[in-house]
């Protein structure tokens, strides 16, 4: 079904990327998150075939909240991880689709409508669907050492001055190159084997839960900076060797 559920929202955003658009802010005069009608438009899309589909299912979603709290299947969306990329132009973006049983995440699902590339895990491994071709597996590389890694976050902008700021300075002082953007996509390289590790922070729920099963499933992993499971999100790390995980858990919290 999270594949059916993608081929609708693909549907309604891929005609809106690169045309004009109006951009709303959700966070009023002190900040901005932009929204957009494709976010919008996607979300409802996708929450329709899931009361279709599968009526007794939660779902929670970043532009319309929650439906079915009690339900213990929750279907976790966010329809345009990387709003700031799609009204850009820049195709660093996707939507993320993921399931959760007794908060547990079971599945996840990143479509990039785009490029034509769709991540995803089933019970044992993450695959990487290109076009037509036929999907492939897909592995995280080695890399135990923070000097050969190559360390991703969607903006510097995440971290808050002080501790937060610290700690990941710390990871890229020691990490062989850093690059800026990609949100939803570089947990995905990351998944493929091309970075290595990912630290950042103030992510939502809906922002994570689709990414774990196609990290961990690849072999990396996904936890908060202090090590818990990443579900509600906050600070999060994603690396693709767990040796190299361990080393930058104490980097963030030393």
């Amino acid at each position: 079904m999270a594949h059916d559920l993608a081929d609708r929202s693909r549907a309604v955003i891929l005609p809106q990327f690169r045309k004009p658009l109006d951009v709303a802010n959700k966070a009023g005069a002190q900040a901005f998150d932009p929204v957009t009608k494709a976010d919008r438009a996607a979300e409802r899309a996708i929450a329709k075939l899931i009361r279709e589909r599968a009526p007794d299912h939660g779902l929670v979603g970043e532009e319309y909240g929650r439906e079915r709290q009690e339900a213990p299947y929750q279907w976790v969306v966010d329809p345009i991880d990387g709003t700031r990329s799609f009204i850009t132009g820049s195709p660093l973006w996707g939507t993320l689709i993921g399931l959760l049983r007794e908060g547990e995440p079971v599945l996840g699902l990143m479509d990039q409508p785009f490029t034509a590339e769709r991540f995803w895990s089933d019970r044992t491994a993450a695959y990487l669907g290109v076009g037509t071709a036929k999907p492939r597996r897909i592995r995280t590389r080695a890399c135990p050492r923070l000097s050969d890694s190559v360390l991703m976050t969607t903006s510097p902008d995440l971290f808050q001055a002080g501790a937060e700021t610290d700690g990941f300075l710390r990871v890229k002082k020691e990490a062989r190159m850093t690059r800026y953007g990609g949100d939803c996509y570089s947990y995905c390289l990351l998944a493929a084997g091309f970075v290595d590790l990912i630290v950042e922070s103030g992510l939502k729920n809906y922002d994570i839960v689709a990414l774990i099963p196609i990290v961990e499933r690849a072999g990396g992993r996904v936890t908060t900076w202090d090590g818990r499971p990443a579900t509600e999100g906050g600070r999060i790390l994603a690396s693709g060797d767990p040796a190299l995980h361990d080393r930058a858990l104490k980097l963030l919290n030393r």
